[in-house]
């Protein structure tokens, strides 16, 4: 009998104003790349569920080494089959407008797999910065506090 791994560092989270879950690991990780996905389901594209891929264990044929933080719990693919590794130009100009206001408001914690060069993933998002790093917790705590009030925060100009 197989046992069932232990995912209680990394439930399953609901994007915001969508029908999709995404599995990540707990934390500043979870609230920085669910206002991403959040983000991104608000202005460029609606997600639902089975849009957005999270944590893959070790050994799932979906894993790539571009995208080994999946198995951490630090990333996301959105829509992988709309934005598939290899290809460039999935996003009009505006949608990409908004992708550059997202990672500025991230202060540099989250990278974009966009801008790889070599193998571009334009759905892929991955913490870029080691556990524990202030600037994830900087950033998270800006959004937590954003959460906190409404009115203020990412599209309240």
């Amino acid at each position: 009998m197989e046992q069932e791994e232990d995912l209680s560092w990394a439930p399953a989270w609901l994007i915001s104003g969508s029908s999709a879950n995404v599995t990540l690991r707990i934390g500043e990780v979870a609230t920085v790349l669910l206002h991403v996905a959040a983000r991104f389901h608000y202005e460029i594209g609606t997600l639902e569920d089975g849009d957005v891929v999270g944590y893959l264990p070790l050994g799932d044929t979906r894993l790539s080494a571009a995208e080994s933080n999946h198995s951490s719990g630090t990333a996301i693919d959105i829509k992988p089959g709309w934005y598939p590794s290899g290809a460039r130009g999935g996003f009009f100009p505006q949608e990409l407008a908004v992708i550059r206001d997202i990672l500025d408001e991230c202060e540099g914690v989250v990278q974009w797999g966009g801008d790889v060069d070599r193998a571009p993933a334009e759905g892929h998002f991955e913490i870029g910065v080691p556990p524990g790093d202030i600037r994830l917790v900087r950033v998270a705590e800006k959004i937590q506090g954003w959460n906190q009030r409404p009115g203020v925060g990412a599209g309240r100009r």
